[in-house]
């Protein structure tokens, strides 16, 4: 996995190739390197480290040419190296790959291009030998990648380049996600629109099996079938300088900082959409939740909602255990299909088989145009604009929103619900200001621990879960979500002196009994930490919150628990945008 990207213009690309791998950093990598064609030769240059330290190591800034590709690894197949870095090269030197995706069959084709000398021990490599292969006298480089790319199994997104064409990048995707962007100066292939927003917001997008001639000219979509497309243009709503850190440290503070307003941008939907939705809901006889991570967490909040306001009860489905439940999928089924980035590879296998048993896919996505929008019968995008790292924390918000909205609307109070949420959303303004000091407090206390308990009852379970999950991926300190009842079956035996142990216990029906829990942790020395609109004696540390209805805990519990992970891990010494071995868009499976 990783980012990639493409370009050719009338200028030099070496920079504008850079300034659109940094765009693509977050996505998570840990080598990188750019390729180029200049006067019929291949320029290359890869390493591993940190795109920045690539760059002064190869120096890249000085690859001349007015086409190359672009990527940043996140490794899947073989040690983080220089030579399992992308680009790859084929045995001349004259055809340049790099890929996002997992060839399945890279053993059985390395075994049969006896012939070729391998350098790397990736899959990907594979893929430049046998275009190789293919790419003989007459043959158009297109073809060549097309013709190859047939004997393969498994997911992709490839751009080659060679030195015999060399206004030209070629372009094809099975299962992992390819944009075309149209400028003025240059034209771009990426593997999302944030890496070239800086330069064009008008896009195209390549669809699965189809395979794209990108030249300073335009763009040729050509079909599975050998057919020309023509797609419609379509404009990203999103302004380049968005993706950027505007005076913050790190993004995922930025992010967080946006949380209120990006609440404020996921409620300003068409009313006709989301009556729509609601209604498709409330009809179908079965409804899915299915979503990973943090979006799975957000799916958890909606089937309360949707319980506990609509009277509608739904399932949760992991996305990446979704098909071996699909036996009980068919077309009275409606499918909930929930992921930030609209490209992660597991529920997209899911939405697929849930389409071929007759299911009516709706989709909440953050990317417009994204693979799992396409896919879907009816989409909302939540509209929070590029969130760059790679923990989501406004994006999670912007779900939360949406489903909030949707259940009121089911239950027929959409006024009141929109109403309601962003009154939420101002008082999650005040509990930043109020919380900042005592946070990085605890943060410096729990700093040494090995793990941390999150403990909590209800509606809020889900907060509990994705407060841990926040804490661990970004500051790495083991972390575990619960229900607070199920901590004497068994985790209450991991519970020693200093213990960190955070209860979520705002003052609803289940305040007396999620205390009783917290009071049996600090009974055998947990350090506890509690949140809540008021201060117990059980509680060591108090993070503070805004006294809210029942059901709107879940909003205003979240932010403190995104910033007592950050904090973690800044006091740590950890990078919280960029956390090890972790991908913002997770496009295998």
């Amino acid at each position: 996995m990783g980012g990639i990207i493409g370009c050719v213009g009338n200028g030099p690309v070496c920079t504008v190739l850079l300034r659109g791998l940094n765009r693509l950093e977050y996505r998570g990598h840990d080598s990188a390197g750019i390729a180029t064609v200049s006067d019929g030769s291949l320029h290359c240059g890869k390493d591993a480290g940190r795109l920045d330290e690539v760059c002064v190591k190869q120096d890249l800034v000085g690859l001349p040419g007015n086409a190359g590709i672009g990527h940043v690894r996140w490794a899947t197949h073989g040690e983080v190296s220089r030579l399992n870095a992308h680009p790859h090269l084929d045995c001349h030197g004259e055809i340049a790959v790099a890929h996002n995706g997992i060839v399945d069959n890279h053993d059985e084709l390395r075994a049969g291009l006896g012939g070729h000398r391998f350098l790397s021990q990736t899959d990907s490599e594979v893929l430049v030998h046998l275009i190789e292969d293919h790419y003989q006298p007459g043959v158009p480089l297109e073809e060549a990648v097309m013709q190859a790319l047939q004997k393969v199994r498994g997911s992709y997104a490839v751009l080659a380049i060679s030195s015999r064409e060399p206004g030209k990048i070629v372009g094809s995707r099975r299962e992992c996600p390819l944009v075309v962007g149209l400028g003025k100066d240059y034209n771009f292939i990426a593997s999302e629109g944030v890496a070239f927003l800086e330069h064009t917001r008008t896009v195209a997008f390549v669809e699965d099996g189809e395979t794209l001639v990108l030249e300073a000219g335009g763009a040729r979509f050509i079909d599975e079938a050998g057919r020309e497309r023509y797609p419609e243009l379509s404009n990203i709503d999103w302004k380049w300088d968005q993706a950027t850190k505007q005076g913050y440290e790190y993004y995922m503070m930025k992010e967080i900082a946006e949380v209120p307003e990006a609440i404020r941008r996921a409620l300003d939907q068409d009313k006709a959409v989301v009556l729509d939705m609601a209604m498709n809901i409330l009809r179908a006889r079965q409804v899915v939740f299915t979503a990973c991570g943090t979006s799975r967490y957000a799916a958890l909040v909606g089937r309360y909602l949707f319980s506990k306001l609509a009277g509608k009860f739904c399932d949760v489905v992991m996305a990446s255990e979704f098909h071996y439940f699909s036996d009980s999928i068919d077309k009275n089924t409606l499918v909930i299909a929930i992921s930030q980035s609209g490209e992660t590879a597991d529920v997209i296998q899911g939405v697929k088989k849930a389409r071929e048993k007759g299911a009516t896919i709706l989709s909440m996505v953050n990317m417009y145009g994204s693979s799992i929008a396409r896919m879907s019968d009816r989409t909302i995008y939540l509209n929070c604009g590029p969130e760059i790292g790679v923990a989501a924390t406004k994006s999670f918000m912007s779900q939360l929103a949406v489903l909030y909205m949707l259940a009121f609307t089911m239950a027929n109070r959409y006024d009141e619900g929109v109403q309601k949420v962003t009154h939420v959303s101002t008082q999650i303004e005040t509990e930043m200001k109020r919380n900042g000091n005592r946070l990085q407090r605890i943060a410096a206390l729990i700093k040494d621990q090995h793990s941390c308990y999150f403990l909590a009852r209800g509606i809020n379970f889900a907060i509990a879960a994705e407060g841990a999950l926040k804490l661990k991926e970004i500051s790495y300190i083991h972390a575990e979500g619960m229900p607070a009842g199920e901590l004497k079956h068994g985790t209450l035996a991991l519970i020693e002196e200093g213990t960190p142990v955070v209860v979520i216990s705002p003052r609803d029906f289940t305040f007396n009994e999620t205390l009783a829990n917290a009071a049996e942790t600090k009974a055998r020395g947990a350090f506890v930490v509690g949140v809540s609109e008021e201060r117990h004696a059980i509680f060591d540390e108090w993070i503070e919150i805004e006294s809210s209805e029942e059901i709107f805990y879940p909003l205003v519990t979240v932010v403190p628990l995104q910033l007592l992970a950050y904090y973690s891990a800044v006091v740590r010494g950890h990078n919280p945008d960029q956390p090890r071995n972790l991908a913002k868009s997770v496009t295998v499976k």
